[in-house]
C-alpha cells in the first residue's frame, strides 16, 4: 500500500481504517438495515425500527457493534470471534460479512476476504461500502482494472456517502498503477469533499511534485505543513518542491522543523546526505 510501483512511498500516516469503509453507525445504532435495502450504500427501502427487527438480527447487530470496537482498538482475534457468533446467529446480516472481510483483510488473508465481501454482496448488491473496500483489496493484489471497476460501481450510487474516502483509494490505486494524470484527478476529486485529509492533501502534493507543478504541489503541501498534522514526510516533501522553486528561506525553515521535531526519520537522513532526488 504504501509503494507507488517505480514512485516515492506514500504518506506513512496512512492508517488501514483511513482507506476501508467500516460498517457505518447509522446501520449499527438504533436501526439496521433490511435484506433488501442497504443504509450504508445509501439505496431506498424501508428502515427496521426496533418493533420490528427480528430477535437475531438483533443480536448478531450486537456482537458487530462488539467486533467493530475490539476491531478498532487492533483486538483482531478478538473482533473475529465476535463476527463468527453474529455470522452463527444470523447468516444473512450483510454487515457482519463486510466486516469479517475488513478484519481478513488486516491479516492479509486477501481469498477469505474476497469470499467475504462476495457474501456481503450477495446479501446486499448495492452497498457501496463493501464496493469500495473490494476495490481496495483487489488493489492490494494489484489487480487494478477490477479495481477500478469496483471504485466506479461505489461512486456511481448517487445516495454514498463517503464519496471522499472512496475517492482517495482511487486516486492511491491509480498512483500504485502509476496512472499520475487519473491519479491526480480523483485526488482532486477527494479533496474537494474533504480538505481536511492529510493523506488526501499529502499525495495529492506528491502527485504533482511528480508531474513537476510545483506551484500547485507547494499549495497543498504548505496547507498540510501549516497544520498540526505535519510529519516527517509531509516536512521532507515542502523541502525539495520549495528547493526546486528556488525558495531557500522556506525550504531552510521547512529543513529545520524536520531535524528539530524528527531527527532520527528516514526523510531527516535524506536531508543531510542531500538526497533530494531519491
Amino acid at each position: 500500500m504504501k509503494v507507488i510501483m517505480n514512485q516515492k512511498p506514500l504518506i506513512r500516516l496512512t492508517l488501514f481504517l483511513g482507506v476501508v469503509a467500516v460498517v457505518g453507525s447509522a446501520a449499527l445504532s438504533g436501526c439496521a438495515s433490511s435484506p433488501d435495502s442497504s443504509q450504508g450504500s445509501g439505496s431506498r427501502g424501508d428502515i427496521i425500527t426496533d418493533s420490528d427487527e427480528s430477535v437475531q438480527r438483533k443480536r448478531a447487530r450486537i456482537r458487530v457493534e462488539l467486533a467493530l470496537g475490539y476491531f478498532e482498538q487492533g483486538k483482531t482475534t478478538i473482533a473475529l470471534d465476535e463476527i463468527k457468533q453474529a455470522i452463527a446467529v444470523d447468516p444473512s446480516y450483510s454487515d457482519a460479512f463486510s466486516l469479517r472481510g475488513l478484519i481478513y483483510m488486516r491479516l492479509n488473508e486477501y481469498a477469505v476476504a474476497e469470499e467475504s465481501f462476495n457474501k456481503a454482496l450477495a446479501l446486499q448488491p448495492r452497498d457501496s461500502n463493501v464496493l469500495h473496500n473490494m476495490g481496495w483489496l483487489k488493489c492490494q493484489e494489484g489487480r487494478y482494472p477490477q479495481s477500478l471497476q469496483f471504485f466506479n460501481q461505489a461512486l456511481a450510487n448517487p445516495l454514498y456517502g463517503e464519496r471522499a474516502k472512496t475517492y482517495m483509494a482511487l486516486g492511491l490505486c491509480q498512483l500504485k498503477a502509476g496512472q499520475l494524470s487519473e491519479a491526480e484527478a480523483s485526488l482532486i476529486k477527494s479533496y474537494e469533499y474533504d480538505a481536511a485529509n492529510p493523506v488526501t492533501g499529502f499525495n495529492l502534493a506528491s502527485v504533482l511534485y511528480q508531474k513537476r507543478d510545483d506551484i500547485r504541489a507547494q499549495f497543498y503541501i504548505r496547507r498540510l505543513n501549516n497544520t498540526q498534522l505535519a510529519n516527517a514526510e509531509t516536512l521532507w516533501l515542502g523541502v525539495k518542491i520549495e528547493r526546486r522553486l528556488a525558495n531557500m528561506e522556506a525550504m531552510n525553515q521547512l529543513a529545520t522543523q524536520l531535524i528539530k521535531r524528527f531527527p532520527q526519520s528516514l526523510e531527516a537522513a535524506s536531508y543531510q546526505r542531500g538526497a533530494f532526488d531519491d
